[in-house]
């Protein structure tokens, strides 16, 4: 049986022939993403802000109204509930006593007190236990999780942190490996991915935890290695065309690893694909993210990875070494000229 091949032999598509209309895309989503985070912010899970949050199971889909009006009625503070997508489970989001719901102003210190004691989280868990199972018999009332404002704080730093470090770290990897052109481009990818991923988030108003986090960083990583495929093609190519332009060459280096980022891409989108559909609620948000920066990231290595270099004034000759001036240097030229 003959293999399936998604990707043609020798295809020459013109990829940066569109860079223009990709660059205006890129920019247009980046300012709403940015403008959505600034204007709406991010539906901050229990794991950076602290409180309480519960899993229901009702025995037939619920009225969102009703049920928020009657736990806001027992002031247990400002309840955000979550449909998933079983219109029959719910999560049931309680901040605690004094906790900020932006951990951003609660770590520099503007969002409130930090996090109330264990007791009181366990009275306000049994108070809406009990209310539930009162006004709604049959209901399945799972775990309760409970998170301190000063852990969540801790959370929110650490992950900053370590999304940081891991876009600043790759950059200086790719820096040293290869140019620091390379290394700028693949910042700018990064950066790109990062910040439509959180504009999505804040349009979606999907709860933004450590399991998002860890999606992000994974995103990170995908993206990477399909610039790395790239790069590395690039660079053979400016050693080997160097009378070549640098759009075509650039055509040709994409178009010769598309094969591979086809596949890849593909499989993968498949697989959380059907893991987004048939999978469980609790890792909705991080299949929802990898799935979006699958996409992100196979478009920013076309279009926003290569074409920095050319806005960078990268040319076939500009990583080419100067000539030793060593005697016989020209002799060994003309014996073995260059033919490309």
């Amino acid at each position: 049986m003959r293999p399936i091949k998604l990707v043609p032999d020798q295809t020459s598509i013109a990829f940066l022939s569109y860079r223009w209309w990709a660059l205006a895309l890129s920019i247009v989503l980046l300012t709403a993403s940015i403008a959505l985070v600034a204007v709406r912010g991010l539906n901050w899970g229990i794991d950076f802000v602290g409180g309480q949050s519960i899993r229901v199971t009702f025995d037939q889909p619920v009225d969102m109204g009703a049920l928020r009006g009657r736990l806001e009625r027992m002031d247990v503070g400002d309840v955000v509930l979550q449909q998933m997508s079983d219109p029959k489970v719910v999560s049931i989001r309680i901040p605690l006593e004094g906790e900020a719901t932006n951990p951003i102003g609660k770590c520099m210190g503007t969002g409130g007190a930090s996090g109330g004691p264990a007791d009181q989280s366990n009275k306000i868990a049994s108070k809406v236990r009990g209310e539930l199972t009162k006004a709604y018999p049959g209901v399945d009332i799972g775990a309760v999780n409970s998170v301190s404002g000063k852990v969540g704080c801790e959370l929110f730093s650490t992950g900053s942190i370590a999304l940081t470090l891991a876009m600043l770290g790759i950059s200086l990897f790719i820096w040293f490996r290869f140019e620091w052109q390379f290394g700028v481009g693949a910042l700018v990818t990064l950066f790109h991915d990062v910040v439509l991923t959180f504009g999505f988030f804040a349009l979606t108003r999907l709860t933004f935890d450590l399991n998002v986090i860890a999606a992000i960083l994974t995103i990170i990583g995908y993206s990477l290695n399909d610039t790395i495929v790239i790069y590395d093609r690039i660079r053979e190519n400016l050693r080997k065309y160097r009378k070549m332009e640098i759009q075509p060459l650039l055509d040709l280096s994409v178009n010769e690893t598309l094969s591979r980022t086809v596949t890849t891409s593909l499989s993968l989108v498949i697989t959380l694909g059907i893991l987004l559909l048939v999978g469980p609620d609790t890792i909705f948000g991080f299949t929802a993210s990898m799935l979006l920066g699958i996409v992100i990231g196979t478009f920013s290595s076309f279009y926003i990875s290569a074409p920095v270099l050319i806005w960078l004034n990268v040319t076939p000759d500009s990583f080419v070494q100067p000539e030793s001036g060593r005697p016989g240097a020209e002799r060994v030229r003309e014996t073995f000229p260059d033919q490309r």
